[in-house]
């Protein structure tokens, strides 16, 4: 607000009073009431809060009795006619109620304008507290990130060392394996060229008791059934053992078999004694005699003496058993004199590019509850060809060609250990549920034929 303005007004001095006047204090209202009792002034006051505003005006009674006033007025102004001050008095009051209603209005103002002061004093002060918790929070927050970060350099620098002291172990087990790998490399090559000796050994104590097995057989077989035997071995081919049994020949030996939809032929040995003849042998282990751990190729196409230890070839049996329904009996014996047999009711081979996988149903037989042979069917492995689900390579380990599944409870094609070294032979001639999987088996024969025969 502006400071108050001044008008001359008639007092009884003639002096000038001040008009619009007001103070804020109460000494000084004091002091003003009485100067304006002294005059004799009409006054209008209005309080608004602590403020009083105190308006003078002239009384006109007073103005018309004093003549000391008028003649004064007359000398020191113009002569003026009494109506002319009545109007101009009355002019004056209109001016003055206009401005007191002004001053309401700007009173009226400076509340509203007080009481938003307020109100946006308080909305600031609280504004004030929240930016304070806030302020407040975000210090803690900071202090708790700051604890966060130490604690995560902590846990790396942690980590860090485990991580070296891992990688420590790492390398030195490395270096200890590959040392082991030296090792193991090297007892396999000694492992092999006493395989190949004793090979050969066995081949040449093969060939020399078949010799004299044939010198005997000449000396005590009358000429008849040698004849007879020989016109057995080099008769016309049959599909399978059944099917020459079946034509009249009941006699076992060797027998020239064709192998399906083709022109080829292949020796086998023709059982047809046990269990109502008609046998085609296609494995068998008796002496040690043949090497057994063979590449992929000769176990596709068979290897060995259908007189002696052999295996028929998968590539034929494969094309044998996919044509009809065959059984398979094992026949087995151990170095105490036992025999035992597992039948299956159904077998087959599926062909090369399915791995020869086995398919076998139905077990029977005194050679265990459990096949040996692990079920579902498993590849066929050989030390050139690892289809098993070991990464050890089963073959390799264990010698031989065979469904290992993962070097599983059996592998007839182990390799072939004597009396008094068969015992805890992991790489041997066995089959777990009959004699364990440490013992090596003295012979064994895997024969089949159809299932209608």
């Amino acid at each position: 607000m502006g400071s108050p303005t001044l008008e001359q007004v008639p007092g009884r001095t003639g002096g000038p009073v001040k008009r619009g006047a007001h103070t804020r204090a109460a000494s000084g209202y004091n002091s003003f009431s009485k100067s304006v009792e002294t005059i004799g002034k009409k006054q209008y006051q209005v309080q608004h809060g602590s403020c009083s505003y105190t308006f003078l005006l002239p009384e006109t009674d007073n103005c018309r009795s004093s003549t000391s006033y008028v003649s004064n007025a007359v000398q020191r102004d113009a002569p003026l006619d009494y109506d002319d001050s009545v109007q101009r008095l009355q002019l004056l009051e209109n001016i003055m109620e206009n401005n007191t209603q002004w001053l309401m209005k700007v009173l009226n103002q400076t509340t509203r304008l007080e009481l938003q002061l307020l109100e946006h004093s308080l909305s600031t002060n609280k504004l004030e507290r929240q930016i304070s918790d806030q302020t407040n929070e975000i210090t803690k927050l900071q202090e708790k990130n700051s604890f966060l970060e130490k604690r995560v350099l902590e846990m790396e620098d942690k980590h860090t060392l485990q991580l070296k002291s891992i990688k420590d172990e790492k390398d030195q087990l490395q270096v200890l394996v590959d040392r082991q790998n030296s090792i193991i490399e090297e007892l396999e090559k000694q492992l092999v060229t006493a395989t190949v000796n004793n090979s050969v050994l066995q081949k040449q104590q093969h060939d020399l008791m078949e010799t004299v097995h044939n010198l005997l057989t000449m000396i005590s077989t009358p000429n008849s059934a040698k004849n007879n035997f020989i016109a057995k071995e080099e008769q016309i081919s049959f599909k399978d053992c059944a099917e020459a049994f079946k034509s009249g020949l009941t006699t076992s030996g060797i027998y020239t078999l064709t192998v399906p939809n083709t022109a080829q032929e292949k020796k086998a040995y023709c059982d047809m004694e046990t269990g109502g003849g008609g046998w085609m042998v296609i494995q068998r282990r008796e002496d040690g005699s043949v090497d057994f751990h063979r590449t992929w190729k000769e176990y596709k196409m068979g290897f060995g003496d259908p007189a002696g230890e052999y295996w028929l070839g998968n590539e034929f049996v494969s094309q044998l058993t996919n044509q009809k329904r065959y059984v398979l009996k094992i026949h087995l014996k151990d170095w105490e004199g036992n025999e035992a047999y597992s039948l299956y009711d159904h077998f087959s081979l599926a062909s090369e590019e399915l791995k020869y996988r086995i398919y076998l149903k139905g077990l029977t037989g005194t050679a265990g509850k459990i096949s040996s042979i692990s079920q579902p069917g498993n590849d066929f492995s050989t030390k050139d060809a690892d289809n098993d689900k070991c990464i050890c390579k089963c073959s390799q380990m264990l010698t031989g060609g065979w469904w290992f599944d993962a070097c599983g409870p059996s592998n007839l094609n182990g390799m072939y250990y004597p009396l008094r070294q068969n015992n805890n032979k992991f790489n041997g001639i066995k089959w777990y549920y009959w004699k364990g999987s440490g013992y090596s088996l003295k012979a064994t024969t895997m024969m089949i034929r159809p299932a209608d025969f």
